[in-house]
């Protein structure tokens, strides 16, 4: 058991001054002074720092992506201290561009590997690719059956995607959406959005001309255009998700993408951000010659989260929704992740009050001590 004392806690909302207990990977109390004389119990002080919830990264490719260059560009898997460095104790995996050298089952199989280290790690079914790439030859036996497994993955509007249309979205929305109810997770399908001039209208049609909750799709990289963007922002106004995407900069950026959003009083709550740590970012030029190409890091995410703070003036209740609650309830893991409270998984962040992460917990095993990393992978360094 760990006893953490005198830290200041943001559930996201600002709870004062606390003490918690913490036994068997869950909060047991929180109270404004916990005694207890025992010497089996670590005691972790927290004075003069904050406690956030653990982040939540819902886009990952935790065992690689790129490979657009061909072989000599393929990402490979994220390293267990990459992700707890950056304060992300929940995650989800899934594949890209290449589902060809690259299989759901590797996924999963990583996904496993990363809970065995101590996180919590889910996945998508699916790719870039339609028909969707899966486990057991269908999208929703795949949900149903697979633990790790809450949705789908697919890619729209992107020379590099199926070239799918409303039709295909809808079998894909269906089959995930039911797939979700009996099994009682998310059911969401995570849509890859390229630069393509159809933009969202695929989704918007296929839930227009279906009996589909707008919600079973979740379009990513809204931010990666101005076009784009401003289709996102009527999507959050007609009750849709969108996923923004960190490594994007200035006025597309998550940061300022989210106070744009504030402004215009969007509704907030159905905004999420992803690092799409380990997939590879790349340019094109009008043939669709590929110009450059790179991996993508997962730290991005806490850096938005302290842009929003530093440069928007955001207080830190108002931030941390983005990347803790508003994904836990859009993936169903709310209240156990995304949250502080008595009886959630003890997933936290300690920070120094210029918001250095001193210390991450992932179901109460310390990941990360006074900026040090205590627990690797098997293989890391």
């Amino acid at each position: 058991m760990k006893l953490i004392k005198d830290v200041e806690v943001y559930s996201p909302e600002y709870s004062g001054k606390k003490d918690l207990l913490i036994g068997g990977g869950k909060i047991l109390l929180i109270k404004d002074k916990i005694e207890f004389n025992d010497e089996d119990i670590e005691v972790i002080d927290g004075q003069n720092k904050k406690m956030l919830p653990g982040f939540i990264d819902p886009h990952v490719h935790i065992t690689g992506g790129g490979g657009e260059g061909s072989f000599k560009t393929r990402v490979p898997e994220i390293p267990l201290s990459d992700l707890t460095s950056a304060g992300i104790t929940t995650v989800v995996g899934l594949l890209g561009t290449d589902g060809v050298t690259r299989s759901v089952e590797n996924v999963l199989a990583k996904a496993k590997s990363l809970e065995e280290n101590g996180i919590t790690a889910l996945i998508h079914t699916g790719s870039y690719r339609y028909p969707s790439k899966t486990i057991t030859d269908s999208v929703q036996k795949d949900v149903v059956l697979i633990d790790e497994i809450i949705g789908a993955k697919v890619a729209i509007s992107d020379h590099r995607s199926s070239q799918i249309g409303a039709e295909e979205l809808k079998f894909i929305g269906s089959e995930v959406r039911t797939a979700g109810m009996l099994a009682d997770k998310a059911g969401i399908v995570c849509v890859h959005m390229g630069d393509g001039k159809k933009g969202l209208g695929p989704i918007i049609e296929a839930v227009e001309d279906s009996e589909l909750p707008i919600q079973t799709f979740a379009p990513t990289h809204i931010n990666r255009n101005e076009s784009l963007l401003a289709e996102g922002f009527e999507f959050l106004k007609k009750g849709g998700i969108i996923d923004l995407t960190c490594g994007i900069f200035d006025d597309l950026s998550p940061a300022s993408v989210i106070s744009k959003a504030r402004k215009k009083n969007l509704p907030t709550e159905n905004i999420t951000v992803s690092s799409d740590g380990y997939g590879s970012w790349s340019s094109y030029d009008e043939k669709g010659n590929l110009l450059e190409i790179g991996a993508s890091s997962v730290g991005t995410l806490y850096e938005e989260f302290k842009s929003l703070v530093s440069q928007y003036d955001f207080e830190l209740e108002e931030a941390l929704p983005y990347f803790t609650s508003n994904p836990a309830k859009i993936l169903k893991l709310f209240p156990q992740k995304g949250n502080i409270e008595q009886g959630a998984d003890a997933d936290l962040i300690i920070a120094d009050f210029d918001l250095k992460i001193d210390t991450v917990l992932a179901k109460g095993e310390i990941m990360v001590k006074n900026g040090e990393i205590i627990k690797r992978g098997a293989y890391e360094n």
